[in-house]
């Protein structure tokens, strides 16, 4: 009788093939080859002659996976770690800023009815929506700019609530409601008010200059950068002299600017003037009738003239049998400069130009007649470097002394200087001034490497230029 080791026939591996191609379990085949032939095949037999034969078995037989054995381990609980609680998210507020239009050169802004508020001592204004023209308009700062058009009625409506086409005919800067109000809800307002009076010309109302000076302290809670934009706009002003004064008269300036108040408390050293505040205004206005030379207003000058002395205060000095001295104030003067300007979030390099005026804003003074050397014309235009038309400017408008006579002599010495200056700038190019020997040139004829040797010894070179003038290299 056939059994498991009994050997294929030709029929069987016929039937296997079309058994593998019909899809059955290697179980199934076997038992149905058993039966059709008598035979006593087993799977591990079956499986061995359709790898033989070449049969392609669609139904593959089931993988047996031999599953780890899992070992449990006791361990005891990890310990209760006390987490602080989750942090509540504060849903973040809208930015409300207005849509703007333009139109040829003017710049529409068009926003809902708002008002901004300053709470307690925050630096942060909160917006709030109203639901009036009215009210926005009472939440103005001024009542020039509190009026307005209806324009979604068949006729256009004028809206003025707190008459500010006459305040604006008559050029006087009210307030809608309380000026302590008006302030209250944004104190850079105050700052406004003497913006307005520099750009337009226009006056303040008593009630509101009493306002400004009763809560100048609160212009402490605004930003340096929103104070020093309106700080701009006043410097950059037609009369910078009305906003400066108002600014110093209300106590405001203190509270950003205190250089400038102290001024007053100084007399010039010269008698000239009631005190030094007084001439440094006069500065700035006299240094704005030279901004041409610039090519129009110009802010730096404008900051140089304002804080060209305001290192007197800290220098000055009693000389016997009268009088007052401020040696190096300009020294004190231009530290001063820097550190203040900082604080204003002014760019470093206005800082520097101003502040580098301030320290050459005096220099002049030791011209004389004309007694200067040629090597020390040289030094005062490389000091100056891109400046120096600056200088010129700042140099003259320092020049307020009432004696016609001696403005005139002053003048006349600065003519002379500016003269010398175009002469040797034609013949020796003085603002590229370079020794006749560049680093290259150096190193090769000391023999030494690029380092602080080649330095000092171009250092040297630069002051025999200065000197003397072109040497030439074979000197």
């Amino acid at each position: 009788m056939p059994n498991q080791y009994t050997a294929w026939t030709d029929v069987e591996d016929e039937m296997l093939k079309e058994l593998a191609e019909e899809g059955c379990t290697l179980n199934e085949a076997a038992a149905r080859l058993n039966a059709k032939f008598g035979t006593e095949r087993t799977r591990n037999s079956t499986v061995s002659r359709a790898k033989r034969i070449g049969a392609k078995w669609l139904g593959r037989p089931p993988v047996q996976v031999k599953r780890p054995t899992t070992i449990l381990k006791v361990e005891p609980p990890p310990p209760v770690v006390n987490l602080p609680a989750p942090k509540k998210e504060t849903p973040k507020k809208p930015v409300l800023k207005p849509i703007k239009s333009i139109f040829g050169d003017i710049v529409f802004e068009i926003t809902t009815y708002r008002s901004e508020v300053y709470v307690s001592e925050s630096r942060k204004p909160e917006v709030k929506f109203g639901d009036s023209i009215e009210v926005d308009l009472y939440r103005r700062d001024f009542t020039v700019n509190a009026m307005a058009i209806e324009l979604t009625t068949e006729e256009p409506e004028f809206i003025d609530p707190h008459n500010g086409v006459r305040d604006l005919l008559v050029k006087t800067l009210r307030t809608p409601g309380s000026p302590e109000l008006s302030f209250g809800d944004d104190p850079l307002r105050m700052l406004r008010a003497a913006r307005f009076a520099a750009q337009l010309g226009f006056a303040i109302a008593p009630e509101v200059l009493t306002a400004m000076s009763e809560m100048a302290g609160r212009l402490e809670i605004i930003s340096a950068e929103r104070i020093h934009d309106e700080f701009v706009k006043i410097m950059m002003s037609p009369s910078p002299r009305i906003g400066i004064t108002t600014l110093v008269d209300t106590g405001l300036c203190e509270k950003f600017l205190p250089e400038i108040p102290k001024l007053r408390l100084e007399i010039d050293e010269h008698h000239h003037h009631k005190d030094v505040y007084e001439h440094t205004l006069t500065v700035v206005e006299q240094s704005m009738a030279l901004e041409e030379r610039l090519g129009g207003p110009n802010l730096v000058i404008r900051l140089a003239a304002l804080l060209h002395d305001i290192g007197k205060p800290k220098t000055r000095a009693l000389i016997d049998g009268g009088g007052v001295s401020f040696h190096h104030h300009e020294v004190v003067g231009a530290r001063m400069t820097k550190e203040r300007l900082k604080k204003l979030r002014f760019e470093h390099q206005v800082v520097e130009d101003v502040a580098q005026l301030v320290f050459l804003h005096l220099r002049f003074h030791g011209y004389g007649g004309g007694e200067w050397t040629d090597s020390a014309v040289r030094r005062y235009v490389r000091d100056a470097g891109d400046l120096l038309t600056h200088l010129h400017v700042l140099t003259r408008a320092d020049c307020t002394t009432r004696n016609k006579k001696k403005a005139e002599s002053l003048a006349s010495n600065y003519d002379h200087l500016e003269a010398r200056i175009a002469a040797l700038m034609e013949e020796e190019e003085l603002l590229k001034i370079r020794p006749d020997l560049d680093g290259h040139a150096i190193m090769e004829i000391l023999g030494v490497k690029a380092g602080p040797i080649v330095g000092k010894a171009y250092e040297f070179l630069l002051e025999l230029r200065l000197e003397h003038g072109p040497l030439g290299e074979a000197r």
